[in-house]
């Protein structure tokens, strides 16, 4: 199962960090990915860890702005959001497979039930 929290209002150009926590099994040697869903959107990848921390890949909007790092000790992987814009304004997902990390959703198996991250301009 997993939980993300994190989410919140927050002003054009703030931060916010998300955490997506595992429980029920050890997500250590899960690719764990991040996506969102604007109101009237399709959902889109947002950015994704492999098990080990060493690759990860961000959704071009996002990069520069975005940074994704886990803790396994601690089984969880948090999405740190800066600069963010009112198009960042979405529901965020975090969701994990046993693979490699990969931008495809329909390769996730297990999904978070959202946080809802919105921002003021």
């Amino acid at each position: 199962q997993l939980q993300a929290s994190g989410g919140g209002l927050v002003q054009a150009g703030g931060s916010l960090r998300l955490s997506c926590a595992a429980s029920g099994r050890t997500f250590s040697s899960y690719a764990v990915g991040w996506f969102r869903r604007a109101p009237g959107k399709e959902r889109e990848f947002v950015a994704t860890i492999n098990w080990s921390g060493s690759t990860t890949y961000f959704a071009d909007s996002v990069k520069g702005r975005f940074t994704i790092s886990r803790d396994n000790a601690k089984n969880t992987v948090y999405l740190q959001m800066n600069s963010l814009g009112p198009e960042d304004t979405a529901l965020y997902y975090c969701a994990a497979y046993l693979g490699i990390a990969t931008t495809r959703a329909q390769r996730y198996d297990y999904w978070g039930q959202g946080t809802q991250v919105t921002v003021s301009s």
